[in-house]
């Protein structure tokens, strides 16, 4: 899953560098508190309500399914 491409369907590309910056990948948004989402810099309600939903929606999609889907990003070291 392309972080990036899922943010601009929600219409929330303006929090894409905040997740790029803070590693955050299709694996951990199922985990995503509103709490992590306020440290994200997602300070609007309604914007924090969208992506909830949103990401209760992955938690029907399995982990493995969504990671193999997003593209390999390189480590710093290899």
């Amino acid at each position: 899953m392309d972080i990036a491409e899922w943010l601009r369907k929600l219409g929330l590309e303006r929090y894409e560098p905040a997740f790029r910056e803070n590693k955050i990948g299709a694996d951990l948004l199922p985990s995503l508190t509103a709490e992590d989402l306020k440290d994200l810099g997602v300070i609007l309600v309604g914007d924090r309500r969208r992506l909830s939903a949103a990401i209760a929606g992955l938690r029907s999609v399995p982990v493995v399914e969504a990671a193999a889907a997003s593209p390999s990003t390189p480590s710093p070291g290899g």
